[in-house]
């Protein structure tokens, strides 16, 4: 009886335990529910008549506007042709171009009619004076070819579209607080970019390439219309009043075309980005294989490789030879469905070496390399023995000549002068010097100094003459002649 009793007492004291345990996990739950509506939830922080006359402030294009247009046409375009992402950047932040856009997301938002009409006229006339004045700009101006930042802005993807969906929800949200935050929008401005694709659009047209235009154009409507779009859901979601001549057909017919336009410029978007995804990859398990299956197998030789997605092909060049079973092997481990999925469909193209084997050209290159070092220790022999008849001449040349100065104290050491000749006189070639006997009646001997000189036949008379004048008293000078003949070799 009394274990019955203790069982009772121990399965309620068990109930109530969990009933503490789930009461304080509600309290936990509804804590922490209420912590993240109060962190998130920015509805009192909100001025709906501010955000509204800012917002339509921004609309009209005259003026000032105008030229701020233009001026930021010419920057981003110039930005774009030196490939300067800070200049481009710096287009980016002074183009009024957001205003219209905000008050198109806003009409709807609001169903203002007025305010549509107006976004709509002011828009359409900056997007025809963007791409007036930026094909002027390129079509005049020399210096105009492809680069990374026009390149950039062809292409669009789901990216862009996220971009500027959620660029738009911070540009919105920062320009419904109480005290705009003005470090949100100058970077809404930069990252949605709404000048850039408008001048790339440009440049399309004045190169006549109009793949260009029309996905830069694609582009600047992806960004517009995802902005307005942000502009309205914040705008409906905080409340704002409607427009005092709203009526329930207009707002619904309205919110049913924005969400028409945002998905049919979705759909393709996606369609892109999951292209340009699966080419991504299909690249990235391309270069897996190369790395993993071929790099590190020391008995393939790979010189280089390439790939072409759209043929689904990769080519491999191999430096050595390449047999039946190992081109087996490479086709089977690149069907390896585990490891490279995308890759089923794609084909192989192997060239390997088709007359020697690596080992071959290496032996030969081994013998070759032997034969190339024999040779330079030949060629060091001979260099030495060189040097060492140089030095021997040398010393012959002067023992003549000192030998000759024991005898005559007017011989002079002609190596030297020859040397010294050859230095201050360009053009000689040769120089020699003798002693010569002359006589002219047949019966006076004398004995004539005589220098012959060969000159570089590149050389005119005159400047030989000129040349001979000088070398002449030189020779004189140094050789303690009284008279000296030069006679041309």
């Amino acid at each position: 009886m009394q274990e019955e009793i203790k069982k009772e007492n121990s399965a309620k004291i068990s109930e109530g335990s969990k009933q503490n345990i789930k009461k304080d996990a509600k309290g936990l739950w509804n804590s922490i529910k209420t912590f993240l509506i109060e962190l998130f939830d920015f509805r009192d922080d909100t001025d709906h008549e501010a955000t509204i006359a800012a917002i339509k402030a921004d609309i009209p294009f005259k003026g000032a506007t105008a030229w701020i247009l233009l001026f930021a046409v010419f920057v981003a375009s110039i930005g774009l042709n030196a490939n300067s992402t800070a200049v481009v950047i710096g287009a980016m932040l002074i183009s009024p171009l957001m205003g219209p856009i905000l008050g198109l997301g806003m009409s709807f938002a609001l169903n203002d009619i007025d305010t549509f009409k107006k976004s709509l006229l002011n828009l359409g006339i900056m997007i025809g004076l963007s791409l007036f004045a930026s094909f002027l700009f390129f079509y005049l101006f020399p210096l105009s070819e492809d680069n990374s930042e026009l390149l950039g802005r062809v292409s669009p993807d789901i990216r862009d579209v996220l971009i500027a969906f959620f660029g738009g929800l911070a540009l919105m949200v920062a320009r419904t607080k109480k005290g705009t935050v003005a470090s949100v929008i100058f970077g809404v401005a930069i990252a949605t970019a709404l000048m850039p694709p408008l001048c790339t659009a440009g440049y399309g047209l004045a190169k006549g390439n109009f793949s260009y235009f029309l996905g830069a154009m694609y582009l600047f409507i992806i960004n517009t219309i995802f902005i307005a779009l942000a502009t309205f859901l914040v705008l409906k979601l905080l409340h704002f009043p409607m427009h005092k001549y709203a009526n329930t057909a207009k707002r619904k017919r309205y919110s049913t075309i924005a969400t028409i336009i945002g998905l049919s410029v979705m759909i393709p978007a996606i369609f892109t980005f999951i292209t340009v995804f699966q080419k991504n990859q299909m690249n990235t398990q391309i270069n897996s294989y190369i790395k993993n299956e071929i790099k590190i197998n020391k008995y393939l030789q790979l010189i280089d490789w390439d790939k072409d997605i759209e043929k689904k092909e990769i080519y491999l060049n191999f430096f050595n030879e390449v047999n039946e079973a190992t081109e087996n092997d490479l086709f089977n481990e690149l069907a390896d469905a585990k490891r490279y999925p995308n890759l089923a469909d794609f084909k192989l193209r192997i060239k390997g070496s088709d007359t020697k084997s690596f080992e071959l050209i290496t032996t030969a290159y081994t013998e070759k390399r032997e034969e190339l070092q024999e040779s330079k220790n030949i060629i060091s022999g001979l260099q030495k023995q060189l040097t060492e008849l140089q030095e021997t001449v040398f010393k012959l040349n002067n023992r003549i000549e000192q030998d000759a100065l024991n005898k005559n104290q007017k011989v002079v050491a002609f190596s030297r002068i020859a040397k010294d000749a050859k230095i201050r006189y360009a053009g000689i070639e040769e120089i020699g010097f003798a002693n010569v006997l002359s006589s002219k009646d047949f019966i006076k001997i004398d004995t004539i100094p005589l220098a012959t000189i060969k000159w570089n036949l590149k050389l005119v008379d005159s400047i030989i003459a000129i040349k001979e004048i000088a070398l002449r008293s030189w020779l004189q000078k140094e050789m303690e002649l009284d008279t000296l003949f030069i006679k041309r070799n």
